[in-house]
């Protein structure tokens, strides 16, 4: 008696290019970037190595589009994670957010990490980085803009865009730290206390007080 064969499910092909990135993301993720061949990731997608090369035209091409959809996801969860009334609670949200689980995870530092020594050598990936940072960086200059007009700082005008560029630029740089070190040493951190650190730090730059519920901070989760 033959075996049963499954039933043939068709899919388009951005659902099959999805596929594909997903696969390539898992296999990093488990193994390393060493071991994400077109091989490797065409046997996670149950694919053809052929199929994949008719979606993607190189193995660096498959790999800026995985790196996108990385980079992409984590700014997705921090900007989308919090929402709040006025603009130093949004402005807070998005520093908890980007400073707890999900964003602050083992895996999400191991993916950026074995993506990180291919993308200097990358053309594609660097274009990828710098567009997906400007991403991050310029939503998160607008909620400092935001939270610096409500609380009267620059009364006679808001803050000039280089002044409000450097601000983002910072408090990114706190908030990249702090989650490299949340990803690296998960053990080391009391629930909230990444995300505490990052409003106090963030809020004594910008010289405004941001808080968020305190059952945010104790469960590790966004406001």
């Amino acid at each position: 008696m033959s075996p049963e064969r499954k039933p043939f499910r068709r899919i388009g092909p951005d659902q099959r290019r999805e596929a594909m990135i997903g696969a390539m993301l898992a296999v990093i993720a488990e193994d390393g970037i060493a071991a994400a061949t077109t091989r490797a990731v065409a046997a996670r997608a149950g694919v053809t190595p052929g199929l994949i090369r008719h979606y993607f035209d190189s193995k660096d091409a498959l790999l800026s589009a995985a790196y996108e959809r990385h980079m992409t996801d984590l700014t997705r969860a921090t900007c989308h994670a919090g929402q709040g009334a006025s603009a130093a609670e949004r402005l807070a949200a998005f520093i908890v957010a980007g400073l707890s689980a999900p964003v602050v995870s083992a895996e999400a530092v191991s993916l950026w990490a074995g993506f990180l020594t291919h993308a200097q050598r990358s053309a594609g990936m660097q274009e990828v980085h710098a567009r997906t940072y400007a991403e991050f960086r310029d939503h998160l200059q607008a909620l400092v803009a935001d939270a610096l007009r409500e609380a009267g700082h620059g009364a006679h005008g808001a803050a000039p865009k280089d002044v409000l560029r450097r601000h983002a630029i910072a408090c990114n740089a706190v908030i990249d730290g702090l989650w490299l070190e949340g990803g690296m040493l998960p053990d080391a951190f009391a629930p909230g206390e990444l995300a505490s650190i990052g409003l106090d730090t963030i809020g004594a730059m910008l010289k405004l007080p941001l808080a968020a519920r305190p059952e945010a901070l104790t469960q590790g989760m966004t406001p």
